[in-house]
C-alpha cells in the first residue's frame, strides 16, 4: 500500500452511483487513509464526469478531508501507482442497454440486461475492455486490487481473474445485501445476530439463515415470504418486477431463491410484464434513463454536498458502499463477511474449480476467503450448471470474437428460444452495437452485406424507439 496514503481510481467516474461512492469512504474516513480519488471516464461521459466530480469535490470538502479528488479521461496515467481499483463503467452508455433490451423483445423474449440476450451482450462488449484494463494495471499499477461491480459481475470477474490473469479481483453485487436485510426483518432478529451462507453465480445464486442459537432458519424465512396470503409477495428489489414465486417449489428447494431467480421460476409472468413495459416504450432502460437525468440535474445544484435521498431509487443502490467496504476490510485485514465474486476452487463442487462463483466468506489483507458450500440439491444443480457453461461460453465469445460460440451461448441460455429466433436476434443485436463489438468485425460486415433484413428491421426498430 502507498505509504503517504491511499491512491483509490474509479474507472466509470461520471456514473450516477459515484456519490454513494464518495460517501462511502467518508464514512470510512478513520479506516482509509485516502490521499487521492481519481474519477476516470471517457470522451462520451465527459459532461457527467464533470457533474459528479464537482459534487464528489463538494462532498469531501463538507466533510472537512483534505483528499484529492482528480478528474480525467487518461485512464493510463490514473492507474499509475493505484492501490485500489473499482470499476462501474457501461461500454455504449444507457443507449446499448435500451438496445439490449428492445431488440429482444420485439421478438418476445426477455432482453433483461445480466441474465438474458441483453446481459451476454453487455458481457460481449464489456470483457475486452476489462481485460484491457488490466493490460494497463500490469504496467502502471501491479500489486493493485480489482474491485469490479460492472454487469455482468459474475462474466467480468471471471474473465478477469481466469483469462486477465489477474488474481486480485473481486467482484461485487448489491442483491444479496437486500436478501440479508428482509431476512432479519421477517425474523424480527438483528442481522448481525443471523449466519447467511449464499452460494451459486451472480444473479442467480441461492441462500439459507440461521440464528445465534445455531436453529437454521431458512424455512422460517421461506413461510414468511412466501406462503400464500391475500398480499403480494415482498421483493426488495426496485429495479425488476415483482412476479410471485410458486410456494411448493421454493419449499423443495429448502433454499431462498435469489430475487432474480424471477426470470427464471416465473418466466411467464416476467415476460409478459416486459412485453407490456416494451410496447408502452418504457423498458427498465428507458426508465433509468429518466431517472438518471433527474439525478444529474440535482448533481448540478452547486449547493449539493451529499448524497440524494433520489439515487436509491437508480436500483443498484448498495453497490458502491459494499466496494467501500471491501477496500476498508482489504486494507485493514478486517475480516468483514460478505458475498462476492470470486475464484470457485472447490467452493462448490457441481462447477468448475477455476469458473468465478457468488459466495459468502470473509475480506481479508490477502483476498476472500470463501466458505465451503459443497454440493447443489438437484432442484438447484442441473440450472446453476447450465448457467454457467452459458458464461464459459460467452466469455470465450467475448474474448475471440467467435460468432458459433456466441450463437452456442444463446442456446444454452434458458432464456432464449432455441432456433431461427436466437439467431435473428444474435444478429440483430451484432449489428446494432457493431460500434463497441470490433472483434466481430468481419461477422457484422457480412451480416450488412447479406442480411439487408436484418439491418432494416433493426434500424426501423430504433427509429421507433
Amino acid at each position: 500500500m502507498a505509504k503517504d496514503g491511499l491512491k483509490i481510481v474509479t474507472i466509470g467516474g461520471g456514473s450516477s452511483y459515484t456519490p454513494e461512492l464518495i460517501e462511502g469512504y467518508i464514512k470510512r474516513k478513520d479506516l482509509l487513509p485516502i490521499k487521492e480519488i481519481v474519477l476516470v471516464d471517457i470522451e462520451a461521459g465527459r459532461e457527467k464526469l464533470d457533474i459528479v466530480g464537482a459534487m464528489a469535490k463538494r462532498m469531501v470538502k463538507a466533510a472537512g478531508l483534505d483528499w484529492t479528488v482528480t478528474l480525467t479521461l487518461d485512464r493510463k496515467t490514473a492507474l499509475e501507482d493505484a492501490d485500489f481499483v473499482t470499476t462501474q463503467f457501461r461500454v455504449g452508455l444507457l443507449d446499448a442497454r435500451v438496445k439490449d433490451e428492445r431488440i429482444p423483445l420485439s421478438h418476445g423474449v426477455l432482453g433483461q440486461e445480466t441474465n438474458g440476450a441483453g446481459g451476454m451482450f453487455k458481457a460481449f462488449r464489456t470483457i475486452p475492455v476489462i481485460l484491457d484494463i488490466i493490460e494497463d494495471m500490469k504496467v502502471a499499477c501491479p500489486a493493485a486490487w480489482l474491485v469490479n461491480f460492472t454487469n455482468p459481475t459474475g462474466m467480468v470477474t471471471e474473465a478477469a481473474i481466469k483469462h486477465g490473469g489477474w488474481k486480485k479481483t473481486v467482484g461485487l453485487c448489491n442483491v444479496p445485501i437486500g436478501h440479508r436485510k428482509m431476512a432479519a426483518e421477517k425474523l424480527a432478529i438483528p442481522e448481525d445476530d443471523l449466519f447467511f451462507k449464499f452460494a451459486g453465480l451472480n444473479h442467480f445464486h441461492w441462500h439459507r439463515v440461521w440464528d445465534n442459537q445455531g436453529i437454521e432458519r431458512t424455512e422460517d424465512v421461506i413461510d414468511a415470504i412466501y406462503k400464500p396470503t391475500d398480499e403480494d409477495q415482498e421483493s426488495h428489489l426496485k429495479n425488476i418486477h415483482n412476479a410471485s414465486f410458486h410456494y411448493e417449489q421454493i419449499k423443495a428447494l429448502e433454499m431462498l431463491p435469489c430475487g432474480y431467480h424471477r426470470y427464471y421460476y416465473a418466466e411467464d409472468e416476467m415476460l409478459k410484464h416486459s412485453i407490456e413495459e416494451f410496447e408502452k416504450g418504457e423498458t427498465r432502460a428507458q426508465v433509468v434513463k429518466k431517472t438518471e437525468a433527474r439525478l444529474f440535474d440535482l448533481y448540478k445544484d452547486p449547493k449539493l454536498d451529499y448524497k440524494p435521498e433520489e439515487l436509491s431509487q437508480r436500483g443498484g443502490t448498495h453497490y458502491s458502499d459494499a466496494a467501500c467496504e471491501i477496500i476498508a476490510s482489504i486494507q485493514n485485514d478486517l475480516r468483514t463477511e460478505m458475498v462476492v465474486s470470486t475464484e470457485n476452487n472447490g467452493t462448490i463442487v457441481d462447477l468448475p474449480y477455476d469458473c468465478a462463483v457468488e459466495v459468502s466468506g470473509v475480506v481479508t489483507s490477502h483476498g476472500f476467503e470463501p466458505y465451503n458450500w459443497g454440493s447443489f440439491t438437484p432442484e438447484a444443480r442441473g440450472l446453476v450448471q447450465s448457467m454457467k457453461g452459458m458464461e464459459e461460453t460467452v466469455i470465450r465469445a467475448a474474448i475471440d470474437g467467435d460468432y458459433n460460440r456466441a450463437l452456442s451461448s444463446f442456446i444454452i441460455n434458458p432464456l432464449v428460444p432455441g432456433g431461427k429466433v436466437a439467431k435473428d436476434i444474435l444478429d440483430q443485436l451484432l449489428y446494432a452495437h457493431k460500434e463497441h463489438l470490433p472483434q466481430f468485425a468481419d461477422k457484422i460486415k457480412e451480416i450488412e452485406e447479406h442480411q439487408p433484413e436484418t439491418v432494416n428491421y433493426v434500424d426501423e426498430l430504433m427509429k421507433s424507439n
